[in-house]
């Protein structure tokens, strides 16, 4: 199966564009604490619908140097219960690149994305402000490819990133099979789960 992989980018904050407001209560917190047991939690309950394998090997201690690296992770609540998050990571030429964004399924369809985004990305052009020996940050990018959630383009596109780049096939990006679920015999979860709230209207 051939993939696709799209990099965008923003090199102005002012390219930034808003997003209408979630359908739930959504508070959008930076976890602080180096915490590679929640940081797996995450990745697993988020990407395990969409090939998101790499990670799955790493120990305790790769997760740990990982976090304390100067990531960010910020992290969308519902009502106490994580709904998404996203991995921020600066490098040495005033970039902030969005590793990870994704939402879990039960948030899925309620404008949780796009406001997610918004905010995270926002965060991003203001990293340096909370890291002071960043410079400030001249460009946000990220990539996403054909295997992701159906609406992960678009929303970027929505919120002001633009496509500079697009590869087929690129190594590592293309996976066979199914894909493994949260955890051993979860299987995808492409349905709104027991006790989930519903979209409003």
């Amino acid at each position: 199966m051939d993939v696709t992989t799209w990099y965008l980018e923003q090199t102005s904050r002012s390219d930034l564009l808003p997003a209408k407001p979630p359908e739930i209560e959504v508070d959008i917190v930076r976890a602080e604490v180096v915490s590679p047991e929640f940081s797996r939690f995450l990745n697993t309950a988020v990407g395990g619908d969409w090939h998101w394998t790499e990670r799955l090997p790493w120990t305790w201690q790769q997760w740990a140097d990982w976090l304390d690296g100067g990531v960010e992770t910020w992290v969308a609540y519902h009502r106490g219960t994580p709904a998404g998050y996203a991995e921020l990571l600066p490098d040495d030429d005033a970039a902030v690149e969005i590793v990870y964004f994704g939402l879990l399924p039960w948030a899925v369809g309620k404008g949780v994305g796009g406001h997610l985004l918004e905010v995270v990305a926002a965060r991003a052009w203001d990293l340096a402000e909370r890291q002071p020996d960043r410079e400030p940050t001249r460009r946000v990018w990220l990539h996403t490819c054909s295997l992701d959630g159906p609406a992960a383009l678009a929303n970027y596109r929505a919120r002001g990133f633009r496509v500079y780049d697009s590869r087929l096939n690129v190594p590592g990006d293309g996976y066979e099979g199914p894909t493994p679920g949260p955890w051993p015999g979860a299987g995808p979860r492409h349905r709104r789960m027991p006790g989930a709230p519903p979209a409003r209207g």
